[in-house]
């Protein structure tokens, strides 16, 4: 059915009343690019394709309304653009390029309020917290917004439906970094699935359980192989929390206390290690806004490594999830949670919805009379985290050169493919070894693999909505939004903690850290910079300030996706822990908000007057365990704690 029989059916049964119109995005002649919609009061940019009949004019410029702005030529990309432009009014706008009193081109756009550009994320993180289904909170948030594109009228509303699918997931999936992230992330459960059904899990569960005999060692060793799987924050995720979540159900830990410790040790480690799948990205960042400042002579590796010091919320949290492992002491809904576990051996709570593949089901129990050999699952975890790390240097040297220092080349390097070819071989070798040791059948292998891979599904479902409600968020200039609402001139110092914030929004709103680091890092290197030289204060003693704003992108962002319960490495904490999601960020909340709060407090804003960044991380721990200690409660077991194991249902509650 085309669209004009689905207009003509809903026109039928709307009895004639309404009026479908197709909306005309951005371009009236298809020669001048301008977004649609715009938000009030905040610039974009106009570009116009380069071509005779235009140069012929001399020097056009851009006007709207009775306000005109430069052109400037880009030899690069053949086009003329003009920067800061803005509407004044909300409604139509004509945005027309004009040499003298003739107009040569013209677009329309809408102007639309800068709160509305808000609304799509915070409705879909008021709903997932309202209503604990994170599904429908992010498909109403998507049609939301796809609304307000269309222009919030009875006829957008139904297109806006039809667009949430048709457009904007559709994009999220064939973008190539998603899907690459889909195919590794489904490979490495896959994997999973096999090295769980042919006992190689089991053995591990017992190898560790001989040494993590307590709820206290089960939670240290889960965030001790945390920080061992540094490469990546998402195969991270994947593998600890797949990995650990039956060692931790046996101890009485928590679901949600496991997808905390999972979390918060994932993009950390990750953000903080200098061998990791986030240095390219940051580094061609912090390049792209060095290379304006003709001033700065520092290269963008050089700010990247200054900036690590300054980084107190990646610091902090990982000393925060070692604190609270090792102390056992809760408090918020962490400690409800933790009670009832070790109270009852329910690892989750009554009414919660966890994926049933990610429970621990039939599907992925180890196969009956076979023996329980921890290598079996050892190997292919190895030959994952082995092959990550070959890859990268292999892409990294063919970038970069042979040559180059080790730092130049992990940054240089393809992540994406990287993570592609080891989950291959990690699958691989699983199979191999079940194969091999005649574990497993052909049919049984691909059984296992089919129900690890099912048991992403979900996730999977959950990451294409989120990546189309940050689609969404960058068409309606979220970022912008708060970044002119949040950005008014400010002393030098105060301007760290300002971008920390901004990016946590950010981050929050959009549920993504890498492209709240893609949006943000560009806007606040240069402006820190004209802040620090409007104050006399652009020169090396000062660098600091510019060290530590640098930081607070990526830092804020952490924190943000921490606290968001779209953010994609959140979910897959969930997943990966089987813990009902939206449980997993109530709980992880008060936790991130003390850390964010002490990082803000007590290490950015004094950093950004002169203390130094040992003293603030000195300050900060010091800070955090007072805390423990005086908010949190002892988690008390019952004597019954001490037996083998506890005997779980599909759904991590006590039979």
């Amino acid at each position: 059915m085309n669209r004009h029989l689905l207009t003509y059916a809903a026109l039928s049964l709307a009895g004639g009343l309404l009026v479908f119109t197709t909306p005309v995005l951005g371009q009236d002649d298809g020669d001048v690019e301008v977004p649609d919609p715009v938000l009030r009061g905040i610039s974009f940019s106009v570009t116009v394709p380069a071509d005779s009949a235009l140069a012929e004019r001399g020097m056009p410029v851009v006007r709207v309304g009775e306000t005109t702005y430069p052109l400037s030529y880009e030899a690069a990309q053949e086009q003329w653009t003009a920067e800061g432009v803005t509407v004044s009014d909300w409604g139509s706008a004509t945005v027309a390029v004009v040499a003298g009193e003739t107009t040569l081109r013209a677009a329309s756009t809408r102007a639309i309020p800068g709160w509305w550009s808000i609304l799509p994320p915070l409705l879909a993180i008021g709903t997932a917290l309202l209503f604990r289904r994170v599904v429908p909170a992010l498909f109403l948030g998507v049609w939301v917004g796809a609304w307000i594109v269309q222009g919030l009228s009875v006829a957008g509303l139904f297109w806006g439906l039809l667009d949430t699918l048709q457009v904007y997931v559709l994009n999220a999936m064939v973008d190539e970094g998603h899907a690459a992230i889909i195919l590794f992330s489904l490979m490495i459960g896959g994997m999973v699935g096999i090295i769980s059904r042919n006992g190689g899990t089991r053995g591990i569960v017992e190898g560790l359980t001989q040494w993590a005999d307590t709820a206290r060692r089960g939670q240290v060793a889960t965030w001790g192989l945390g920080l061992l799987v540094f490469f990546d924050d998402y195969a991270n995720t994947l593998i600890v929390g797949s990995t650990m979540r039956s060692v931790t159900d046996r101890l009485r830990i928590s679901r949600e206390k496991l997808a905390y410790i999972v979390d918060s040790t994932a993009a950390p480690v990750a953000s903080l290690a200098l061998v990791t799948t986030w240095i390219g990205f940051e580094v061609g960042l912090i390049d792209e806004a060095v290379a304006s400042i003709p001033e700065l002579s520092m290269s963008g590796y050089a700010l990247f490594l200054e900036s690590i010091l300054y980084r107190f919320y990646p610091w902090l949290a990982l000393f925060f999830v070692l604190s609270v492992a090792g102390t056992d002491r809760e408090f918020g809904p962490m400690y409800d949670a933790e009670q009832r576990a070790r109270s009852t051996g329910e690892v989750l709570g009554e009414g919660t919805s966890v994926d049933a593949a990610a429970t621990g089901n039939d599907e992925l129990a180890p196969k009956a009379d076979i023996p329980s050999r921890a290598w079996n699952a050892i190997l292919p975890v190895l030959v994952l985290v082995g092959g990550v790390l070959a890859f990268l240097w292999t892409t990294g040297t063919a970038a970069a050169g042979a040559d180059a220092p080790m730092r130049e080349i992990i940054g240089a390097a393809d992540s994406y493919e990287a993570l592609m070819y080891a989950s291959l071989l990690g699958v691989l070798a699983a199979a191999g070894l079940s194969l091999g040791q005649g574990l497993l059948t052909l049919d049984e292998t691909v059984e296992a693999w089919y129900a690890g891979l099912k048991s992403m599904l979900f996730a999977m479902i959950v990451l294409l909505l989120a990546w189309g409600l940050s689609n969404l968020t960058t068409v309606l200039h979220t970022a912008n939004y708060l970044a002119a609402a949040l950005s008014d001139a400010l002393a030098p110092g105060v301007v760290p903690a300002l971008i920390f914030v901004l990016s946590a929004a950010t981050a929050f709103a959009t549920g993504s850290s890498w492209g709240t680091m893609g949006i943000v890092m560009p806007l606040v290197i240069p402006l820190t910079w004209e802040i620090l030289g409007s104050h006399g204060m652009a020169s090396a003693p000062h660098y600091h300030i510019l060290y530590s704003a640098i930081s607070c992108v990526l830092a804020g962002a952490v924190w943000g996706d921490h606290c968001s319960p779209i953010s994609d490495t959140t979910i897959l904490a969930s997943m990966a822990s089987g813990c009902d999601h939206v449980e997993h960020v109530r709980t992880q909340l008060p936790y991130a908000l003390s850390v964010g709060g002490v990082a803000l407090l007590l290490g950015t804003l004094p950093v950004g007057f002169g203390l130094p960044w040992w003293a603030a991380l000195l300050i900060g721990g010091i800070t955090l365990r007072g805390v423990l200690y005086g908010v949190g409660r002892p988690v008390t077991s019952s004597p019954s704690q001490d037996a083998p194991e506890v005997a779980l249902g599909k759904e991590g509650r006590t039979t």
